[in-house]
C-alpha cells in the first residue's frame, strides 16, 4: 500500500503560498458527467486523514468518510461538464474547462488562485492554455497516488460524483448507476442495447 506524503506540496509551497492539487474522475464513463476536483494545499495544512489516498483504492464508506473530514480543513473546488457538452467539445477540452470551473469555485471561496502553484496529475500540461493568468505548474504522473493534495482533490470529486450517479440512478434505474457509476460494464451497456441510450449518456462514446 502507498501512503500519500506531502513532500512535494512542501517543496512547491517554497515558491509559492498555496498549492492547488488538480485530479479528474469520470473521464472514461459512458455515461454521467466529468468532474475535476481542485485541494487549496497551504502552509498551515499540516494534517489530513488517516486514510487519505488514491481514492480508487478505498471503500465507498471509507472514501466518503475521508472526504467529510477533508472538508472541514481543506478548501476544496469542483468543476462539472455534462454529457452533452462531452459530446460537443470532446473529452479533452472538456476536462480543461472542468479543471478552470474547479479552480474558479476555489477563487469564489477566498482562495487567491492566482498566487498559487497548481500540481497536475497526468503526464503533461493540458490546463495552462485555459487560465486567464500564467500559473506556476507541476505535472506529475501518479499525482493522485503519491501527493497529498491531488489525492484530497480526486478524493472529493468521486464522493461528488458517486453521489450524483446514485441520485441519477433513481431516475433511470434500468442502467445500475449506483453501482458502475456510468462507466462501460457489460451489464451497463447491455441494458444501452435493451433500453436505449439517455441523455446522460455520452452519445459519441456509444458508436
Amino acid at each position: 500500500m502507498i501512503w500519500p506524503t506531502s513532500d512535494l506540496e512542501s517543496e512547491l509551497l517554497a515558491r509559492a503560498p498555496i498549492v492547488i492539487g488538480i485530479d479528474e474522475v469520470g473521464r472514461g464513463a459512458v455515461a454521467g458527467p466529468l468532474v475535476v476536483g481542485a485541494a487549496a494545499w497551504t502552509h498551515e495544512t499540516v494534517t489530513w486523514p488517516e486514510w487519505l489516498r488514491d481514492s480508487k483504492t478505498l471503500s465507498v464508506k471509507r472514501r466518503v468518510s475521508v472526504a467529510a473530514e477533508l472538508a472541514e480543513s481543506v478548501d476544496i473546488g469542483l468543476g462539472w461538464i455534462d454529457a452533452d457538452t462531452i459530446d460537443r467539445i470532446g473529452i479533452v477540452t472538456a476536462l480543461a474547462h472542468a479543471a478552470v470551473r474547479a479552480v474558479d469555485d476555489l477563487a469564489r471561496k477566498g482562495v487567491q488562485v492566482q498566487d498559487a502553484h497548481i500540481l497536475l496529475d497526468g503526464t503533461h500540461d493540458w490546463l495552462s492554455e485555459h487560465l486567464e493568468h500564467a500559473p506556476q505548474m507541476t505535472v506529475r504522473a501518479k499525482a493522485d497516488r503519491d501527493c497529498v493534495s491531488v489525492a484530497a482533490a480526486a478524493c472529493f470529486a468521486k464522493v461528488a460524483r458517486d453521489d450524483y450517479m446514485a441520485d441519477l440512478a433513481r431516475l433511470h434505474p434500468h442502467y445500475a448507476w449506483e453501482r458502475n457509476r456510468g462507466y462501460g460494464t457489460a451489464a451497463h451497456m447491455a441494458a444501452i442495447a435493451e433500453h436505449g441510450p439517455t441523455g446522460h449518456h455520452r452519445q459519441t462514446w456509444l458508436h
